[in-house]
């Protein structure tokens, strides 16, 4: 008994000195423990940061907010914070400014309003306190944790990028001052000179100054690829950066200028083309047949990689899209193809003179003008004079909460009307304005309404390949009329928006493809594409690289990217999601191998053609 009672009492002295160490263990942690909690709580992710409300009124407040890119959106709550001392912390986006409003529960009489731009991962604190005065109430901004520089990952890959170039550019000079300091000087630089030489006969067109210039410009090649390559890199997510994906609504981004870019190029290439068919004598019938063939194939590839991939599953009508990228692009080729088919004139009179003259490659081609003129007047005529019901006419809002939530049902106003009247559901159901706008309509930017101005978008360019086709001996007046082009479309541009971004008669809007935004985006195609022409088939000073290899296989690159793009090695789980380090690498490696991959079908010259 003796024995059994003394156990008991050691077991008793075991658990208190146990329960006495635990104590005493979680008193030394305490602090740091609760520390590391807290941050594990509110762990930040990308563009992320954290706002702690210190409420020190005698009663509850509500704080609301509104981002200063929304236009004229109605306030959202953002927290309630009760009264005495209490403290409320939420998570908060930093790609847009930020408006504050606090407030009494239940009440609109504002206490105070902020207007700040929070910055990633930083650590921020709001403080209500009476003022001393009667109702009077003190909000003070303070900083508790400073952010991080979200851009000096992008600072970095730029100047990484940047010396590359350089030393891409200086490297043929080094070669040669190497060679210099050899004994074989002269057999080891006229071995390089050779090699370079056969490399630039592999690349350059065919422009001998005995002979007529080639319609394959090294400058149109480098265009397409350079807006391919810009492509690639914001659809493998821009390294998280807001600017390197679409704009919420009206205004631009970077993402917002390559597939103009692109539209411009098909058209100056279909000048091209088809003018070199024509001179060949392939008769009319065939350039149909072939322009039909290449639509249809790209409509077919279009549905196909857009509206399905191998990690959807098995092939299901549920999500059927039936617009898109493609079915865009095959369109507007098809439009522009038959125009040049049918063109009536194949060269300018450069030797008559005529009164006309200075714009007799745009009188010359009347009908085609014509025709888009057409166009646009109907583009202007359904936008602004359809009737949509429970919508104003003439609508070109986000809807949502935006203009003060008048119109929550009206998101793209006519195009987003006819698009639900011809394609029904099979429409694109995430527009970019839903998550800042609130928006519960679906909204298709490949729509039928916006394929019009991508029409008008690529006639600019078939005027770039008329002034290059008609004008090639004469470089002086091919960069003289795309300056006056690019004048006239930027000029227009300017007045259609007032130079804003929401108050202009026709705001500047990808999502719509409004009549600002292609003026604006051919201003700035016949701008690049004039430097470019300039820099490398006027002056020879670049060949090109490394964006003229994706620019020669541009279909292979756009659907294998669009295919494989989430699969390794372009794209993998981050383990890294507090800031932009891994997902910019991500984005410019994904980028890269593509890149490299069209540099080795051109090394084999592998071209994919429809």
């Amino acid at each position: 008994m003796k024995n059994d009672r003394s156990r008991t009492e050691d077991l008793d002295l075991t658990m208190k000195i146990i329960n006495v160490l635990h104590v005493f263990l979680f008193t030394l942690m305490s602090a740091g423990l609760c520390e590391r909690l807290h941050d594990e709580a509110y762990k930040l992710k990308m563009d992320e940061a954290l706002l702690t409300f210190h409420n020190e009124l005698p009663y509850n407040i509500s704080v609301l907010y509104t981002s200063d890119y929304c236009y004229k959106c109605l306030y959202q709550p953002l927290a309630t914070v009760g009264n005495k001392q209490q403290n409320v912390s939420v998570v908060i986006r930093t790609s847009f400014r930020l408006t504050l409003r606090i407030l009494p529960v239940d009440t609109n009489s504002s206490l105070c309003s902020l207007s700040q731009t929070f910055e990633e991962a930083g650590h921020y604190s709001l403080r209500m306190r009476p003022s001393g005065l009667l109702n009077d109430v003190t909000c003070s901004f303070s900083v508790d944790k400073s952010p991080n520089n979200a851009y000096l990952p992008l600072l970095v890959a730029f100047l990484i990028l940047a010396f590359a170039a350089v030393f891409w550019a200086f490297l043929p000079y080094i070669i040669r001052c190497s060679c210099t300091q050899r004994l074989k000087n002269h057999i080891c630089c006229q071995e390089s000179r050779h090699t370079m030489e056969s490399e630039d006969a592999t690349t350059e067109p065919s422009m001998h100054q005995n002979q007529p210039k080639s319609t394959r410009l090294k400058s149109l090649d480098t265009f397409r690829g350079f807006s391919l390559t810009v492509m690639v890199f914001v659809n493998y997510g821009g390294g998280g950066y807001w600017f390197f994906d679409h704009a919420p609504w009206n205004g631009l981004t970077v993402a917002d200028l390559v597939m103009p870019w692109f539209v411009f190029v098909i058209g100056t290439s279909v000048v091209l083309s088809f003018s070199s068919m024509h001179r060949k004598g392939v008769p009319r019938l065939q350039l149909i047949r072939k322009l039909s063939w290449r639509t249809v194939v790209l409509m077919l590839i279009g549905f196909c990689f857009i509206n399905y991939s191998p990690r959807d599953g098995l092939l299901s009508w549920s999500w059927l899209r039936i617009p898109g990228v493609l079915q865009r692009l095959g369109f507007t080729y098809f439009v522009l193809a038959l125009m040049q088919t049918f063109s009536p004139h194949r060269e300018i009179p450069l030797k008559e003179h005529h009164w006309w003259n200075p714009v007799q490659d745009v009188v010359l081609y009347w009908p085609e003008w014509l025709f888009i003129t057409l166009l646009e007047v109907m583009w202007l005529c359904v936008t602004f004079l359809l009737p949509v019901p429970n919508c104003p006419t003439g609508y070109l809002g986000a809807g949502g909460i935006g203009d003060d939530g008048q119109y929550p049902n009206c998101t793209g106003g006519a195009a987003a009307y006819i698009d639900r009247w011809l394609l029904g559901d099979r429409i694109y159901w995430y527009p970019t304005c839903k998550a800042l706008y609130h928006t519960t309509q679906p909204f298709d930017p490949e729509g039928v309404l916006g394929t019009i101005n991508s029409i008008v978008m690529g006639f600019f360019g078939m005027q770039a390949g008329k002034i290059l086709l008609f004008f090639r001996e004469l470089n002086r007046s091919i960069l003289t009329r795309f300056l006056v082009w690019a004048l006239i479309l930027g000029i227009s541009a300017a007045i259609l928006s007032k130079c804003t971004r929401d108050e202009g008669f026709i705001p500047v809007n990808k999502n719509l493809w409004s009549l600002s935004y292609v003026t604006c985006m051919g201003f700035m195609s016949f701008v690049l594409l004039g430097v470019m022409f300039f820099v490398m088939d006027v002056k020879k000073w670049w060949g090109g690289q490394p964006f003229i290899y994706p620019g020669m296989n541009s279909i292979f690159v756009y659907v294998g990217h669009s295919l494989l793009g989430f699969y390794f090695p372009f794209n993998w789980e981050m383990r890294f999601q507090d800031s932009h380090w891994e997902k910019l690498f991500q984005s410019l490696w994904g980028t890269a191998l593509w890149v490299f991959i069209a540099y080795l079908l051109y090394r084999k010259k592998f071209f994919l053609k429809i």
